[in-house]
């Protein structure tokens, strides 16, 4: 983690430990055991292959009530679906899965707590694709029975936005509040290893001054998986998505901030380049020659009559800090993003007025 620490008036350094309203403790923080990587464990992919598990004993008795359609196949909304379907094998299938699931993701949601970094963690907001289901939903609310069962007292629950929203959002945090008094809404960027999402995002201050009620207008989404650009290519689409986003911003009357947000997944430095935890993205993001911010800024040097702010840190510290405003009753607090791997930061709040 960065150690670049920042004044609470100021532009937040790329991947820093300190923000206005809260403390990054923590972020990207990989565990090991003899079987690897532990986020490994209670990721999409861990579910897709407790499905297969349970599936492959009834594939040979010609009963699996799911045919021959591959488990990586199936969506969340055919599975949920079948959560509450008439038929009760399949039904007994996917609850077998999200049981292993849940204890993986107890297993792991354990040794997050055992670690000093998140140390005293009262609450874990829990997003990613994933939690997009019943079958998420599910997961979760097991997990956290499973540890209260051992007299554990963590809270764990769904994240309040939706997650495709939430890593958008939450760079409405990394700006300064000062910003705000002039702008009502910033450009946002999720960037995960199957999708980029670009937005601009409303502040609403009005009707909630602090933010809880900001919501992301005029989305737009590229599944670069599908089309397996260049790191080149992969850059040049984002720029086209956010001057595509600035020209309608422009004619809906919105008062663009000179602010982009960028939410990327790996150990963030503090000049904006990335250092690990990238691998998942299309081409080399890792390489010393290569800064997306920078990029971004020399691309689109201005917004409006001002100059380009880019500030980056890890997407799942972004889609953490969508919690803030919901956060405020506890101290410590944590999120796990479950996709492609698992994501994961601890917040301290800080005791400033709001």
């Amino acid at each position: 983690m960065a150690d670049e620490t920042i004044t609470t008036t100021g532009i937040a350094a790329h991947g820093a430990s300190r923000l206005q309203w809260v403390e990054i403790d923590s972020f990207n923080l990989e565990l090991k055991d003899e079987e690897g990587f532990l986020g490994d464990r209670a990721s999409k992919t861990a579910f897709r292959e407790n499905l297969e598990e349970w599936r492959k004993p009834l594939r040979r008795s010609g009963d699996d009530p799911f045919g021959k359609k591959l488990s990586d196949n199936l969506s969340k909304k055919e599975l949920d679906a079948t959560l509450v379907g008439d038929d009760s094998e399949a039904s007994a299938v996917v609850y077998s899965a999200v049981e292993d699931f849940a204890q993986e993701l107890a297993h792991v949601t354990r040794r997050f707590l055992k670690t000093s970094a998140w140390d005293k963690t009262e609450r874990i907001v829990v997003g990613g694709g994933f939690r997009d289901s019943r079958l998420g939903e599910l997961a979760i609310a097991r997990a956290e029975i499973i540890l209260k069962v051992e007299n554990s007292k963590i809270e764990m629950l769904p994240i309040h936005r939706h997650p495709d929203e939430a890593g958008l959002i939450g760079a409405l945090h990394l700006a300064p509040s000062w910003i705000f008094e002039a702008h009502d809404s910033i450009l946002a960027v999720d960037i995960g290893g199957t999708n980029i999402r670009c937005g601009v995002v409303e502040t609403r201050r009005k009707k909630a001054p602090d933010l809880s009620k900001a919501c992301v207008w005029k989305p737009e989404l590229w599944r670069h998986a599908d089309d397996e650009p260049t790191r080149e290519n992969a850059v040049k689409r984002v720029v086209r998505m956010l001057k595509g986003l600035i020209a309608k911003a422009e004619d809906e009357g919105f008062n663009l901030a000179p602010f982009i947000g960028v939410a990327c997944p790996g150990v963030i430095e503090s000049d904006g380049s990335i250092k690990k935890g990238a691998q998942n993205l299309p081409g080399n993001w890792v390489s010393g020659k290569f800064n997306l911010p920078a990029s971004l800024v020399e691309a689109i040097p201005q917004i409006g009559e001002h100059d380009t702010v880019v500030v980056m840190p890890n997407d799942g510290v972004v889609q953490g800090l969508s919690e803030v405003p919901f956060m405020q009753d506890v101290k410590r607090w944590g999120v796990l993003t479950i996709g492609t791997g698992l994501g994961n930061a601890r917040f301290t709040n800080r005791n400033v007025e709001r």
